[in-house]
């Protein structure tokens, strides 16, 4: 059964574990729980989660005493997805607080992922790819960095050899496996391991390991939480003028055999919209203007009708696509902005649901106008909806970009 209130069941599941004191962050809060630029950093870490282009019960470990500060947090990112949302109170270890997002896991989960709530600024692509790993190779999968520095062996303090660091990655999170296989492995553990994939080999399973992502760094000391109050804030120390600004526009005839999908959102007895994907024309302006403002073509360029794999693909799709191409030429989201120029679907009463499903989708804040044309041009008489979107980028420091 999906979980209450959902309407598709999920078959992967995300386990983000924020039990951890953190006392090396040197704050009088657990570190999930620290504020980040105005947001904890537990719901800088969820937002990507809820980018995901599949459907996923999402598991939330916290401290007992940070239960109640947790649920009502997920649920605000979670919005309309909220009926996805699990919280349960961690262990004493970090073994114990997964074993407790295990145990409260939904029969159809086939995958899970463990993710720390402390890489906060994972983006949504990295989960995509460790799923597919997942599924298409029946293994564990681990994303990882490969070793840049000369690495040493010492002996009481004498450097002593050099280590072959090209066969050393940095591991990140999130970590995904087969559902049954990790369960059991986490039933029979008699040891602590250092993370999830070290008790998954343990117990016999293989681990593979894909490309990780610079961002998927872990806050653990003053110095990380500064580094990533300084992405949080969009790089306010770029030079003045570094900023880069998009416009996109995408139109769509509405097409009675079809169901509406507008933003990434269902609307119920609303007339479709003709295309190769879904027609959401919200979804692909935004799309469109960021993929201009990173100077990465346009939609039609990366997305073309040639390509099957976006045959009736939903805008959520697109957009994660997107934010993964504007991340890797070097970019983070500041903000977009979209003007839906229709006689229908009226907005207003789904204006919020609209901009919290998009901001999520997106990693940063989207606001949605609607306007119609008086009357003049196709929007007027009926026939289909436009909509202009622009957003706006920030260079990412150096050291995080791909």
């Amino acid at each position: 059964m999906p979980p209450r209130g959902s309407t598709e069941t999920p078959r992967v599941g995300v386990i983000v574990v924020a039990a951890g004191s953190g006392s090396r962050l040197g704050q009088p809060e657990p570190k999930a729980f620290v504020d980040l630029q105005g947001r904890p950093i537990l719901e800088h870490a969820l937002l990507p989660v809820f980018g995901l282009s599949v459907a996923a019960q999402v598991v939330v470990v916290a401290p007992v005493a940070q239960l109640g500060e947790a649920r009502a947090m997920a649920l605000e990112v979670a919005g309309v997805a909220a009926g996805y949302v699990t919280v349960v109170a961690g262990g004493a270890t970090r073994q114990a607080s997964v074993a407790a997002g295990i145990a409260v896991l939904e029969p159809g989960i086939r995958v899970v992922l463990v993710h720390d709530a402390a890489r906060a600024f994972t983006p949504t692509h990295l989960f995509e790819t460790v799923i597919a790993a997942v599924e298409a190779s029946g293994s564990g999968v681990i994303p990882g960095l490969p070793v840049a520095d000369t690495i040493k062996r010492a002996v009481d303090g004498i450097a002593v050899a050099t280590v072959d660091r090209s066969e050393l990655v940095a591991v990140q999170t999130p970590q995904g496996f087969p559902r049954q296989p990790l369960a059991d492995a986490y039933a029979t553990a008699i040891a602590e391991h250092t993370d999830d994939a070290a008790l998954y080999a343990a117990a016999g399973h293989p681990v593979i390991v894909v490309p990780g992502d610079p961002l998927a760094f872990k806050i653990t000391t003053p110095w990380d939480l500064r580094r990533a109050e300084a992405l949080a804030s969009a790089a306010p120390d770029a030079a003045p003028g570094s900023a880069r600004t998009g416009v996109g526009m995408d139109v769509h005839a509405f097409d009675e055999s079809s169901e509406l999908w507008l933003g990434g959102l269902h609307w119920p007895g609303e007339v479709g919209l003709a295309g190769h994907s879904d027609g959401d024309a919200l979804s692909h302006a935004i799309c469109d203007a960021l993929l201009s403002a990173a100077g990465l073509g346009d939609l039609g360029e990366r997305f073309g009708t040639a390509d099957e794999r976006f045959a009736n693909a939903h805008g959520a799709v697109f957009i994660a696509e997107t934010v993964r191409l504007v991340s890797e030429a070097g970019y983070a989201i500041g903000n977009v902005a979209a003007q839906v120029v229709a006689n229908r679907p009226k907005l207003a009463a789904r204006r919020d649901e609209l901009q919290r499903t998009l901001s999520s989708l997106v990693g940063a804040p989207v606001s949605v106008a609607a306007t119609t044309s008086d009357g003049l041009g196709f929007t007027g008489r009926g026939e289909g909806v436009a909509v202009i979107a622009t957003a706006l980028l920030r260079p990412l420091p150096p050291q995080v970009r791909l």
